[in-house]
């Protein structure tokens, strides 16, 4: 989301202010949208998009002045792009991890999935930090197609080669080594069994939302939709999916690259809203957005360059609507910016919006410090983009 005022300093890249789709909101600002995240206006109307103002890693609360007087107080690597983004994922800023919040999470609330044998834990992104936790393992699927152990055909022989392997799986071995990558493996083909199902699911319910859509991001979500409506074979209470989108690293031509990336987000993202709807689950499932950083306001060449804080979407009927936070001051060198550029210091850290969302996820206050470590270092831990 942008202000109107966006388009001062914007040069190049500003849209004009006509262009915007408009989002009214209760404080009287007014904001706008891309003209291409359009189909979003409607899930704003209905009071299911919240729009999280000026976030991103951080280490501790940080002033203008603090940040430069004291470079050790700055999130590890700032404005490197694979270490911000592992920054997000695991909401630790201070150095590199390998072990991610949405991991920590799961491994808070796995006992209510009990007897499933299906990860809770599911990326159709590929591998990712996220998802891991010091117990729970992620589980990645393709988007369709077939997928599991292969080799094997439906005849005899086939099923008892199958019935020979899981049987070798379950030995007593005194070899953790090796009886820890049988876990794995056996774990691996009961859930792409079960899962490869589901994700390939033609008839289901959720797929009319996607008719049409064939893009990267629609096919991710459609996988996830289809997911969340098989849960119940699938033996799931509660799920965590991962998917991903890029091409945001606009140094040249970013009018245009952007732009194509919004018409693929846009109506992807509302698609998922449909399909959460048409199967009753719209208050069950919340939609959130993270980044390794946005971007300058200062432009160069038609694009912009690394920056830091920036603005997240939160959508779904459990969202209270409209926007949280404090948008930052938009001048080049004014009381909000790292330098003359445009570079936003965060107002909300990571650890504040993984809180809020481990909190509606069922994480009690007292175990939040075991999904977000660093939560002690800032006053509040709800956001308030719950209703």
């Amino acid at each position: 989301a942008a202000a109107d005022a966006a388009a001062s300093g914007g040069g190049g890249i500003a849209l004009a202010q006509g262009t915007l789709v408009p989002l009214n909101d209760a404080s009287g600002t007014r904001f706008g949208l891309h003209p291409n995240l359009a189909p979003l206006q409607q899930v704003w109307a209905n009071g299911d998009l919240g729009v999280l103002f000026n976030s991103g890693p951080l280490v501790q609360p940080m002033t203008q002045a603090q940040y430069r007087a004291n470079r050790t107080a700055r999130p590890f690597n700032l404005f490197s792009h694979d270490d911000q983004q592992e920054a997000w994922q695991s909401a630790i800023a201070t150095s590199n991890s390998a072990i991610g919040w949405g991991g920590r999470l799961a491994d808070q609330v796995r006992g209510m999935n009990s007897g499933s044998t299906v990860p809770m834990n599911i990326s159709v992104a590929g591998n990712d930090v996220f998802l891991v936790g010091p117990v729970t393992q992620q589980y990645s699927v393709p988007t369709g197609g077939n997928f599991g152990l292969s080799g094997f055909g439906n005849n005899a022989q086939s099923t008892a080669r199958r019935n020979a392997m899981q049987q070798l799986f379950a030995l007593d071995t005194q070899k953790l080594l090796v009886k820890s990558a049988a876990d794995v493996m056996s774990g691996a083909v009961n859930a792409s069994a079960a899962l490869n199902t589901v994700v390939n699911n033609a008839a289901a319910g959720v797929n009319a939302s996607f008719t049409g859509m064939n893009t990267g991001l629609s096919n991710q979500l459609r996988a996830v939709a289809r997911m969340v409506e098989g849960r119940s074979s699938l033996g799931l209470r509660r799920q965590i999916f991962f998917v991903s989108q890029g091409g945001y690293d606009n140094h040249q031509n970013q009018l245009v690259d952007q732009g194509n990336r919004f018409n693929d987000l846009g109506p992807s993202l509302r698609a998922f809203y449909n399909s959460m709807t048409a199967i009753g689950m719209q208050d069950s499932v919340t939609t959130f957005t993270m980044a390794d950083f946005g971007r300058t306001l200062r432009v160069n060449d038609g694009g912009s360059d690394h920056a830091w804080g920036n603005h997240h979407f939160i959508m779904g009927g459990a969202v209270k609507g409209g926007t949280h936070g404090t948008f930052p001051n938009l001048a080049l060198g004014g009381p909000d910016d790292t330098d003359r550029d445009g570079r936003w210091i965060p107002t909300v850290a990571v650890d504040q919006y993984a809180a809020t969302l481990a909190t509606w996820f069922g994480v009690p206050a007292a175990d939040l410090p075991a999904v977000v470590p660093n939560i002690g270092r800032f006053a509040t831990r709800n956001l308030g983009f719950f209703a």
